[in-house]
């Protein structure tokens, strides 16, 4: 017969708790429920990690089999040689660290200020009291406020600021950025606020407002009827949560300032619709890389003359993201002044290079552009190019044709060099102006593998005699395939297609 061992759940009679201190810590730290030692005199000799959250405990009541720790019941166990262990009964209650903990996750999805403030009422009434208000000072003298009851009913509006000599709590507490504060509302107080807010805290024996910190102006107004969730630890919870809206509030509200400046430099930055040519079609692809901004280093433009004519360009700006995107909107601006006053597209390309090389740009451009003009049958299109893939013509009769147009980078060197040639466009020509996006995407499989020069050749001279946008739908049909779900640099591509003139 195996013998087995004695159970240890008890102090041998007569035996000191120091010797078996870290038995008692390595068997009971890891139990949720706070449990304590006392020794026979009745003197608290050890407790576990749970017990030591709860802070000095004040043993009330002790009898043989109940009692209390604090204002929590707790079930005692007699030990041989006098000793108890107190075991706290778990209530029901949620603790502070895990409603904290379950607010913290909800607080960070929240968007927006208003959401961030509708998800700080409905936390707050759902733990901390039975009606909660969010208050935030707002334009033009008033507060905007957010409510929500213990049983879920939402409400949201204006009101107009009370003064401060009527709501001398909560309008210091609105107006305290320093850190969580939790004040009681008096009765008289709770009256003088606008009757949105007054009334649902009718008939509540407690009313506590607590500011945000975090630099946040604003607070939460609370209104509870019976016992605090969180007993002596109720002031604690709210603060701690108080600061973590604070928090949220606060991000919600850099964010929103940061949107707000992203969205002013998009439309700045963003292609605007081609111009009209009597006998031309443009069509577009246009495909950024991503990022914050939705648009990147690459660009293109079709803007009208006062002739009847076009200015065109195709641009690629070294690099991607934030940085490249305002060199772009640079660029961008500077060609939009420039072609207003010069028609020769060398002259363009050498202003350009100059004002990228005084304005100390580490970066440079590759550029196409010209114009875009009705001849008496078809288009004329003259073109610069700066350091860009060479412009290919897709002959209606047959073939694909590159106009050969060479020219150093812009904005590297002061000595740049730049040339420019005609070509003509028959009814049914397309001329296509694209930037190395196309030709260096990069296989979904192999990422050495690059689209490559003749993939696009032959792509364009499977489009040989189709209309500007079969051409150009097609080709970014091949791009696309060849990527798969892989990333990409920015892709700009413009079709200029010789059309039937209006009647």
């Amino acid at each position: 017969m195996v013998s087995r061992p004695a159970p240890a759940s008890a102090l041998p009679p007569g035996a000191e708790l120091p010797g078996h201190a870290g038995f008692w810590r390595s068997v009971l730290d890891d139990v949720r429920e706070p449990v304590f030692l006392q020794d026979p005199e009745g003197a608290l000799r050890w407790a576990n990690a749970a017990a030591e959250r709860l802070g000095p405990a004040e043993l009330v009541g002790v009898t043989e089999t109940t009692g209390k720790v604090g204002h929590r019941p707790a079930k005692i166990r007699v030990l041989p040689g006098g000793w108890r262990a107190w075991t706290v009964v778990d209530d029901g209650r949620r603790r502070p660290e895990e409603f904290l903990a379950e607010a913290g996750p909800k607080l960070a999805l929240a968007r927006g200020r208003h959401g961030t403030a509708r998800v700080i009422a409905e936390l707050a009434a759902s733990a901390l009291g039975d009606c909660a208000f969010v208050l935030l000072p707002t334009t033009r003298g008033r507060w905007e406020w957010w409510s929500c009851t213990e049983h879920g009913a939402a409400g949201h509006g204006r009101i107009r600021r009370v003064p401060a000599q009527l709501a001398p709590v909560v309008s210091d507490a609105i107006a305290d950025v320093a850190r969580p504060e939790i004040r009681a509302v008096p009765a008289t107080e709770v009256a003088a606020l606008p009757a949105a807010v007054a009334e649902p805290f009718e008939g509540h024996l407690e009313v506590s407002v607590v500011s945000f910190g975090s630099g946040m102006a604003g607070a939460v107004l609370l209104g509870r009827r019976g016992e605090p969730a969180f007993g002596p630890a109720q002031g604690q919870a709210v603060e701690a949560f108080a600061d973590a809206a604070g928090t949220a509030l606060a991000n919600a509200q850099r964010y929103a300032s940061q949107e707000e400046a992203t969205r002013g430099l998009e439309s700045t930055l963003l292609p605007t619709p081609p111009a009209q040519v009597d006998g031309a079609n443009f069509e577009l692809w246009y495909e950024p890389a991503g990022g914050v901004l939705g648009v990147g280093g690459d660009f293109y433009d079709v803007l009208s003359r006062d002739d009847g004519s076009a200015f065109v360009v195709v641009g690629d700006i070294c690099g991607k993201g934030a940085e490249a995107a305002a060199l772009t909107g640079r660029v961008r601006h500077s060609l939009a002044a420039l072609h207003l006053v010069e028609r020769d597209g060398r002259t363009m390309l050498r202003l350009l290079n100059e004002l990228l090389i005084s304005g100390g740009s580490n970066r440079f451009a590759t550029l196409v552009l010209g114009s875009v003009a009705a001849a008496e049958s078809g288009l004329d299109v003259t073109l610069a190019s700066g350091g860009h893939p060479a412009p290919l013509v897709l002959r209606r009769g047959g073939g694909v044709e590159e106009i050969s147009v060479p020219g150093t980078l812009v904005g590297v060197s002061p000595q740049a060099r730049f040339a420019e040639a005609t070509t003509h466009l028959d009814e049914g020509d397309v001329c296509l102006l694209y930037t190395d996006g196309v030709t260096e995407a990069r296989n979904r499989t192999e990422s050495t593998e690059l689209f490559g020069d003749e993939r696009l050749y032959t792509v364009l001279e499977d489009c040989v005699g189709q209309p500007a946008r079969e051409v150009v739908r097609r080709l970014r049909e091949a791009v696309r395939e060849w990527l798969g779900n892989s990333g990409h640099d920015d892709i700009a591509v413009l079709a200029i297609e010789a059309a039937p003139r209006a009647e």
